[in-house]
């Protein structure tokens, strides 16, 4: 999903350092293999790396990072050094309200930073260094300055818990320290350039003295009641949540900070006094701040983000010109994806207009059961903020966001989870009476008929608006492509008056192009990145006039040479129920359907709700992608003899009225049941040597395949969840509480089912996974039934490491677990006498 709704087309949306590295235990997996389970668990007391190969995937180079300048004519490139160690993956982390950060640096937890940065001119391809830079260098954000005269640097480093602002002078390609005094990261947005490029907007750390000392005797109980209110509210499964007075303060100690403007000649002016800032952003004229301030009552229950919070704007001395909104506390909304809170959300600066602020208000009370005819208000007010908001916008559905231009155009999209229907309105922001006109109505699963997503390019004060064509009547659209053929990405003119399009660049086979950035309001010159199956994404330059050949800027290598020649193709089939299905299918270097024996098959799969079968039937991906071998996915063990079909459709309909889960399981298995058909069909799969897996939801798919199907050899379900009353208010798209729908969730949950699983499973999760709804407990829980029913299970779990694995020794000892488990239980299987083609239980 994406994190950002098109305005086309939404879409629903440490002080202690480890002294060394834990020491690595290398047991040989065949040897493992021959061990009784007792000594097998006591032998791996350590990390385990992988063979050659597979390590090889892990370490190899990862390609620069771009960051465009806002003139279009530069680019910064940012090296992304290897994974961390554990040693730096282990430092200490707080998790406080839905965060986690780093209590030496005051910052976010991360542990992937920038080791160097240099420029690069867009025409010529140049590369030019920067001197001066802090050593070593490891940068957790760039930020070009509005008129390219600077690039800010955030320095981090969690080593030492430093946490600076550095400037870089472009010209003189020469970098110094900013501010002595450290940055506080943790909320608020970091570092954010004034309209002048004179200033920049950072929040400075308080309270040097240390956090407040953590409460060894229990001075109570913590109790927690609630008075019965007569109505349903959902309550996620959030992790991280506080859980006493302690937490508490401790969340406000690393919360308080001083906003400050820091000139590029160093000087220094504060802005008010500390305060638990979670948001402050200047307006496009330079002389307000929108400020965001949480408040107590905390909760127990819920992240921060549903705190209490004052919305006010600020002058530039932290003075208060205009109160906006004090929100209440929000345990729970009401039932349903398409929920949300009661007054102000989503609001913002029109980024088109002096100080004009922006946001959103249900009026339906936030909930979506409510049978009314509007669901949203769009509203303004401008600066000095003395007269009543205007309703910009009364929409059916919920606000998604808007895209500025200017006075006469802005464009609004709304969006209705429940139905996936899709609007997008042209408006104008300076007549709001003006009837808004309807540009775009459809599908956010429907991929084919997406117009793309308006083109955007910041202006003199930095502030993101739409790009214009030279005669201010066109817009830009940059769009994926989806077709029967695959994504062949395109950019658009759309004229506003009339709607006309005129295509300006298309995709063409053998390769996948995609424009990155439009370099002219004309849209004649392209900045693009173009890649094929045996050559990896690089940047390129496109003259759209001159009808010239690309011309490259960037020569970045295959990473993995090693399986250059991996085979990729695209393939389509259909299940029982006429539902056409997409896969993508990769073969080892030098093997041959029909010459060579077919291949044990490794399947990595996440399902999908659809409300269309029209939908669910579309063709995702591209068969002219770089064929890119990550660690995190199936593909390293092409390396190992296997075939891989990645992504194979997994879709879970339910048109109309009906429920996509509650047909959930025979739908999962004739998708699967057609996979394995197609491959064994395409001499590619043996079909008795055939492996499932995935991660999140797709390790909760593995586990029903597993309990529902003799279909697999064995399954490697990673991050798991298995038994469903465990996020009973709901999970991934289903919008109905355990209550509502216990039968779903029963025959939905695997854990159930554990006494029907007879084939080896392997789930792996991180022991602090701090997603909603896959606690560490679900893969601890469901390993044990498995265990006391006696089938064939595994379960590791791997310490510091969240939802997705971080640390190089993690992800070496999930492919060597993995590689162990296919070769035991997949590649080395006894064949089955006439097995079926399908098994079901």
């Amino acid at each position: 999903m994406s994190s950002r709704p098109s305005a086309l087309r939404p879409r629903a949306l440490r002080p202690l350092i480890l002294p060394a590295l834990i020491a690595l235990a290398l047991v040989s997996p065949v040897a493992l293999a021959q061990q009784p389970p007792a000594q097998q668990a006591q032998a791996v007391a350590g990390y385990r790396e992988p063979v050659a190969e597979l390590k090889a995937i892990v370490d190899a180079a990862r390609a620069p990072q771009l960051s465009l300048s806002p003139r279009r004519d530069l680019v910064a490139l940012q090296k992304i050094p290897p994974l961390p160690s554990i040693a730096l993956v282990a430092q200490p982390e707080l998790k406080l309200a839905g965060l986690r950060l780093n209590p030496r640096s005051y910052s976010p937890s991360r542990f992937s930073f920038a080791s160097d940065v240099w420029l690069m001119d867009v025409a010529s391809g140049k590369e030019m260094r920067i001197d001066g830079l802090p050593q070593p260098l490891s940068l957790a954000a760039v930020s070009w300055s509005p008129d390219q005269k600077y690039l800010a640097l955030n320095q981090l480093d969690p080593n030492t818990g430093g946490n600076e602002l550095w400037l870089v002078d472009v010209g003189s390609r020469k970098a110094r320290k900013l501010l002595d005094q450290p940055l506080n990261t943790i909320s608020g947005g970091g570092i954010r350039w004034m309209p002048d490029s004179k200033r920049l907007l950072v929040n400075v750390r308080v309270g040097l003295g240390g956090a407040p000392a953590a409460e060894i005797v229990p001075s109570g109980p913590n109790t927690q009641e609630t008075r019965g209110t007569g109505s349903v509210r959902q309550l996620r499964t959030y992790q991280d949540m506080l859980r006493n007075e302690s937490d508490a303060r401790t969340l406000e100690h690393y919360l308080r900070v001083q906003p400050a403007l820091v000139g590029v000649d160093g000087k220094v002016a504060t802005i008010g006094k500390p305060d638990l800032y979670v948001g402050l952003a200047p307006s496009p004229d330079g002389r307000h701040l929108l400020a965001q301030r949480i408040e107590r009552p905390f909760s127990y229950v819920v992240p921060m983000s549903f705190f209490p919070r004052r919305i006010d704007v600020l002058d530039l001395s932290g003075k208060v010109l205009h109160s906006v909104a004090k929100l209440p506390l929000f345990e729970g909304l009401p039932s349903g994806n398409d929920a949300t809170i009661t007054g102000v959300r989503s609001i913002g600066w029109r980024s088109d207009a002096p100080a004009t602020l922006v946001w959103a208000e249900a009026q339906d009370g936030g909930d979506p059961s409510k049978q009314v005819d509007i669901r949203d208000h769009v509203l303004m007010q401008a600066a000095p903020f003395d007269q009543s908001p205007t309703v910009l916008a009364k929409l059916a559905n919920r606000y998604a966001g808007a895209e500025w231009g200017r006075g006469d155009v802005a464009l609004i999209s709304e969006y209705w989870w429940k139905t996936r229907k899709v609007r997008s309105w042209q408006v104008a922001p300076d007549a709001p009476a003006t009837a808004p006109k309807l540009v775009f109505e459809g599908s956010s699963e429907d991929r084919y008929n997406d117009p793309g997503n308006p083109v955007t390019t910041r202006d003199a004060n930095g502030f993101s608006r739409l790009q214009f064509s030279p005669d201010g009547g066109s817009i830009y659209l940059i769009g994926d492509g989806a077709s029967a053929e695959g994504d062949r990405p395109f950019l658009d003119r759309w004229n506003l008056a009339d709607g006309s399009k005129q295509r300006l660049f298309r995709s063409e086979a053998p390769t996948y192009s995609a424009v990155a950035a439009v370099l002219d309001d004309s849209a004649g010159k392209l900045l693009i990145t173009r890649e094929s199956p045996t050559e990896p994404v690089n940047f390129y330059r496109v003259d759209l006039a001159a009808k010239s050949a690309p011309v490259a800027l960037t020569n970045f290598p295959h990473p993995t040479p090693q399986l250059k020649d991996v085979k990729k193709e695209q393939i389509r089939y259909k299940r029982k129920d006429g539902v056409e299905l997409t896969g993508t299918l990769y073969l080892p270097p030098g093997f041959e359907p029909g010459r060579d024996a077919p291949l044990p098959l490794l399947m990595w799969a996440y399902p999908a709700e659809f409300k269309s079968a029209a939908a669910a039937s579309q063709v995702t991906d591209s068969p002219y992608r770089f064929n890119a071998i990550s660690y995190w996915g199936p593909h390293p063990f092409l390396a190992r003899g296997y075939a891989v079909l990645d992504d194979p459709s997994m879709p879970i309909v339910g048109e109309g009225d009906k429920e996509p889960n509650d047909t959930y399981l025979p739908q999962l298995i004739a998708s699967a049941e057609a996979a394995i058909d197609e491959t064994v069909r395409r001499g590619v799969a043996d079909r008795n040597r055939v492996a499932i897996g995935g991660h999140s939801y797709g390790a909760f798919m593995t586990g029903n395949l597993l309990a529902h199907t003799r279909l697999f050899k064995a399954g490697i379900a990673r991050s798991g969840a298995y038994n469903r009353t465990l996020t009973p208010f709901g999970f991934q798209a289903e919008e109905r509480n355990y209550w509502d729908a216990r039968d779903t969730y029963q025959t939905m949950s695997p854990f159930n089912y554990a006494n029907k699983i007879k084939d080896p499973l392997l789930m792996i999760h991180g022991e602090e996974d701090n997603n909603s709804g896959t606690f560490p407990i679900q893969s601890e829980r469901m390993y044990a039934a498995v265990k006391g029913l006696g089938s064939t299970a595994r379960l590791v779990m791997l310490p510091k490491e969240s939802h997705g694995y971080r640390a190089r020794e993690s992800i070496l000892h999930m492919l060597a677990e993995t590689d162990a488990w296919l070769d035991e239980h997949v590649k080395n299987a006894k064949p089955t006498a006439a097995a079926p083609a399908a098994a079901a239980k």
